[in-house]
């Protein structure tokens, strides 16, 4: 009996394998990935990354042409309102001091003088005058009186009119003198005037002086030192940077497609970069009314209630905001949904042995599920997308 050689039938045996298998995936279905529809809780985020920044940042400078005679403070160092930073060389600014402190004297001894001695002596000279004035008078009549008797000549009776009109003229200089000399007199506005000038030209030294200290105006961080001892200062030149105490804020670009989802009070759990592990709390108090044309975002801001040590103006920082969140959603993974992002989601469930498509719409959508708000039910299974199944192909769930 004879055989023939297995080259001969071998292809055959195959093509007959084939439509075994062929007819049994049609008559059966192809073998699918589904997940069933379920209830579960949801958490919608909204992913972003930002910075650390402070309300106030604030740049010193110098408000007088100098060189610096020491520099107190570098980069990193924590500083207290008040505290001296840099001193400007200042032998200037206190022999300009001394100079106004001086002329300031002299004119406070100049309001005493008159009080003391300018005041008294005008009110003698006065009384002296009115004196000398009644006697000059009383000569006058007297002379007068004479002359007309025909004692004296007229040439005595104007020499005592004389006389009685310079002591009224000097009566008239000592009045005026003391009212010069009076509280309100114009030698004591005078004398005043001369003591306010120098007290404000000392005060004016004393605050150039004090200009060549350089001082924090508030309680912080120095994230910058510009100088060195020995440099020149103009006005205006930046010294420091100081980041101001205050409330720590994180500032985030957050896309435009996500805006409509932002509310202030929203929370989020926050992590720096440099500290990957260690997660910190934070809210939005601030959505910018406007979006970023050049980024295609919006500027919001959160505020961190209590701050971890390790945080530092301007380091970058990951924040994942909760936008929204429902208990027991209807839900399915995401890698169920077809079109996804566009504006009609559907997907294919497996009913009677095939793939049945099924428009849906969307709702809550977490990291890696989303909420069917319409278009399933609880139970019903849905083939995952990467089976490479069209719709009315017949099915069957993996074994």
């Amino acid at each position: 009996m004879k055989f023939s050689s297995p080259r001969r039938w071998l292809p055959w045996l195959l093509l007959v394998l084939l439509l075994i298998f062929t007819a049994r995936a049609l008559l059966v279905g192809k073998p699918v990935g589904t997940v069933t529809v379920q209830r579960q809780d949801l958490v919608e985020t909204v992913i972003s990354s930002g910075r650390v920044i402070t309300p106030e940042r604030i740049a010193l400078g110098a408000e007088l042409v100098g060189s610096l005679a020491q520099v107190l403070v570098e980069d990193g160092d924590r500083v207290e309102r008040g505290q001296v930073l840099a001193r400007i060389q200042d032998a200037e600014q206190r022999a300009a001091v001394e100079q106004a402190r001086r002329a300031q004297e002299e004119a406070q001894a100049g309001m005493e003088r008159l009080s003391q001695v300018g005041r008294p002596v005008a009110e003698q000279a006065l009384l002296q005058a009115e004196a000398n004035l009644s006697q000059a008078l009383a000569e006058f009549e007297r002379v007068q009186r004479l002359a007309q008797a025909g004692f004296y000549n007229l040439s005595r009776l104007d020499e005592a009119r004389r006389a009685a009109d310079s002591a009224r003229a000097a009566r008239e200089a000592a009045r005026a003198q003391a009212r010069g000399n009076r509280p309100d007199g114009v030698e004591a506005r005078l004398a005043a005037a001369r003591l306010a000038q120098a007290t404000a030209s000392r005060a004016l030294a004393e605050a150039r002086l004090d200009n060549t200290v350089i001082r924090a105006p508030a309680s912080g961080v120095v994230t910058r030192k510009l100088v060195e001892a020995g440099d020149i200062v103009t006005q205006g030149k930046k010294l420091f940077e100081l980041a101001a105490d205050g409330e720590t804020q994180l500032i985030l670009q957050i896309d435009e497609k996500n805006l409509g989802r932002l509310g202030l009070g929203q929370q989020a759990e926050v992590v720096a970069d440099a500290y990957p592990g260690q997660r910190f709390a934070a809210e939005i108090f601030h959505i910018a009314p406007a979006v970023d044309v050049q980024r295609g975002s919006v500027e919001v801001k959160l505020r961190v209630p209590a701050p971890p040590a390790f945080l530092k103006q301007d380091m970058t920082v990951s924040a994942e905001v909760r936008v929204g969140e429902h208990s027991q959603a209807l839900s399915l993974p995401t890698a169920c949904v077809r079109d996804a992002a566009s504006a009609k989601p559907w997907v294919l469930v497996l009913m009677d042995g095939r793939a049945v498509r099924r428009d849906i719409r969307l709702g809550l959508r977490a990291t890696d599920r989303v909420e069917v708000a319409a278009g399933l039910r609880e139970g019903e299974v849905v083939i995952l997308t990467r089976m490479g199944v069209a719709p009315g192909d017949r099915v069957r769930p993996e074994s």
